[in-house]
């Protein structure tokens, strides 16, 4: 599945690290190339996580009007290929009024289906999963390293989840993750009108991102998490793995301290935000702009 050429042309593209000021940006943005703007987050795609994935508010969507949130119950599975899907439906919807579809996020993985298509792999085997979940992260990389060293060179060791996916995908079909993606860069000819990650100082980011935890847990991400779980059905996989809800559902279910819970919060968030440095700097299509910090 690939994003047509002559639409991926007409669409901008922000991106960056988790607390790098995305949304701040964004809205300036928009105002000024007159756009809509296309969430490009794998967890706002989820009905009631918004304080953990920092949707926008309500002021924010009154003032420009946003796409893909709020597509799925947490109780569901939602694949990159529906992303793409239902992006590409919100980008012809966007062009039709006339104005400019501008993608804002921090998900690598969304961002290069847009820019370059994905591969439609194999559907989840939810046994095989469970069988790979019981060995630590480094002894499942070394075995994607035998079987395909080339995701295995591309992944951190610490990418559990994308780590566990390359090797189903290697299972099911016999061939390496690597051979089956599209991992060429766009061609120049059909590249976006820009495609932007701030990149912001390490020291800078470090104390925003313990800001914007304290943020949340003060605007009540731990009592979003206990009605997730009280839901019926309750959040699957996916949803649960997500960044500051699994930390919290640990302390709710798991007796963790909600101290220790919202320290690791902290520390999973700015490795997160280093992979995601990592992750858009490799990235041939992505243009740097550097953040001064003040």
């Amino acid at each position: 599945m690939k994003f047509p050429a002559e639409l991926l042309k007409q669409c901008w593209f922000l991106t960056g690290p988790t607390a790098a000021g995305k949304t701040a940006v964004s809205l300036l943005l928009a105002e000024r190339l007159q756009a809509e703007i296309l969430s490009l987050d794998s967890m706002a795609v989820y009905r009631g996580m918004d304080i953990g994935t920092a949707k926008p508010d309500q002021a924010e969507r009154a003032t420009v009007r946003h796409h893909l949130i709020d597509l799925a119950e947490p109780y569901q599975d939602f694949s990159v290929a529906e992303y793409v899907e239902a992006a590409l439906s919100a980008v012809e919807e966007i062009l039709r009024r006339d104005r400019v579809p501008l993608f804002v996020g921090g998900t690598g993985l969304y961002l290069r289906a847009i820019l370059r298509g994905i591969f439609d792999g194999p559907p989840a085997d939810w046994e095989l999963r469970r069988r790979l979940e019981q060995h630590d992260v480094q002894t499942l990389h070394q075995q994607l390293a035998r079987v395909d060293p080339s995701t295995a060179a591309r992944l951190h060791v610490n990418d559990r989840r994308r780590v566990i996916r390359a090797l189903e995908v290697h299972a099911a079909t016999g061939i390496p993750l690597s051979d089956q993606q599209h991992n060429v860069p766009c061609p120049e000819s059909e590249r976006p009108q820009a495609v932007i990650w701030l990149e912001p100082p390490r020291d800078w980011l470090r104390e925003r991102i313990g800001r914007r935890v304290d943020q949340m847990m003060d605007q009540g991400l731990l009592n979003e998490t206990r009605g997730l779980l009280d839901a019926r059905p309750s959040p699957g996989r996916t949803a649960r793995q997500a960044l500051g809800y699994r930390e919290l559902i640990a302390h709710l279910e798991d007796g963790v301290r909600l101290e220790d819970a919202v320290e690791l919060i902290r520390v999973r968030t700015r490795q997160f935000a280093k992979r995601q440095h990592t992750w858009f700097r490799n990235l041939e299509e992505c243009q740097s702009a550097r953040v001064s910090g003040d």
